[in-house]
């Protein structure tokens, strides 16, 4: 509770000496409580932070005092973990009174009461997002966040600082911490520990916002597609044409993956900003792979069409 106290990003009064680090908010969903001091509680949500904004003041003002007081006890009774008067409204000596009785601290704030249940909410999800950590690199290449994935040792941090050399901006190295903040979006970052050092071997630790720049970082990035990079094996299967897409399931949302081969003398740097444009054209609808197989199939099904090779009249006098 101390932590919603401080970082929920508007002012918060406390009042009444209820410690809030002994609360605990275990649930993302927000409850407002006009039902169960109307006096029905049979789905009420006990567990949910409780927001009381105009229509719940009001009706407690417009209670007689023993009717206010049974409606106060009956709230309280479900150990709620907060309560949050919004949009300026000061609860009575009464509230505060049995509040503080049964052990349940009462906050204030003059944010409205919508803004402030869109913004709590937002800080909620985020906390309670699904979240787990995996060894690779995220890189921002053409503002397409590239995960780089493969075994120790294959040269995901070596890639991933040939593309920050050439430009493009690293937000984690090593450990990525990835967290599904909505149904389809995983957003990637660092750890607090590693930050943007890079761990390059022969070389060491290297500070790359201190080396290239603030330009040069960024501390998350949704990841878009994921980049596999292993060793070629001739018994393995690659894509040639691009008319298979593989999928990585990360957090329940299914990724673009590519599987890349390393040999000796591969430029891997630019094949990854070469996948990054390439996820970008198909993202505004232009499929290369798909516009081949379209011609092919014209192609074979015109069988009067110029023979393979010839580029087509326009340029049969070009000789430059």
């Amino acid at each position: 509770m101390e932590q919603l106290h401080q970082r929920v990003g508007v002012e918060l009064t406390r009042l009444n000496d209820v410690p809030l680090e002994e609360r605990r908010v275990v649930e993302d969903n927000l409850h407002r409580p006009g039902l169960v001091l109307a006096g029905y509680a049979d789905h009420f949500q006990p567990q949910r932070i409780q927001i009381l904004g105009n229509t719940e003041s009001r009706y407690l003002e417009s209670l007689g005092e023993a009717a206010r007081a049974d409606a106060l006890r009956r709230l309280v009774a479900f150990d709620v973990p907060v309560l949050i008067y919004t949009n300026g409204n000061i609860p009575g000596d009464d509230t505060l009174f049995f509040a503080t009785e049964a052990g349940v601290p009462v906050l204030a704030t003059s944010v409205p009461t919508t803004r402030f249940m869109a913004l709590l909410d937002g800080y909620l999800n985020d906390v309670f997002a699904p979240y787990t950590t995996l060894h690779g690199s995220l890189v921002d290449v053409y503002g397409v966040g590239m995960l780089l994935m493969g075994r120790s040792g294959i040269g995901k941090s070596e890639v991933a600082l040939d593309l920050v050399e050439r430009g493009h901006r690293l937000v984690a190295d090593d450990v990525v911490v990835a967290t599904r903040t909505e149904e389809t979006v995983v957003m990637g970052a660092g750890t607090d520990l590693v930050q943007h050092f890079m761990e390059i071997r022969g070389l060491g630790l290297l500070d790359i916002r201190a080396m290239f720049g603030v330009r040069a970082v960024r501390f998350q990035k949704r990841i878009e597609v994921v980049v596999q990079m292993m060793m070629w094996d001739k018994d393995e299967e690659y894509t040639r044409l691009g008319m298979a897409d593989g999928a990585y399931d990360l957090l329940g949302v299914h990724l673009p993956e590519v599987k890349l081969p390393i040999t000796p003398g591969k430029n891997v740097t630019v094949i990854c900003e070469v996948i990054a444009m390439n996820y970008l054209l198909r993202h505004y609808g232009y499929d290369p792979a798909t516009v081949f197989a379209k011609r092919l199939a014209e192609r074979i099904a015109d069988k009067s069409g110029d023979s393979p090779g010839r580029m087509g009249v326009y340029f049969e006098n070009d000789r430059e």
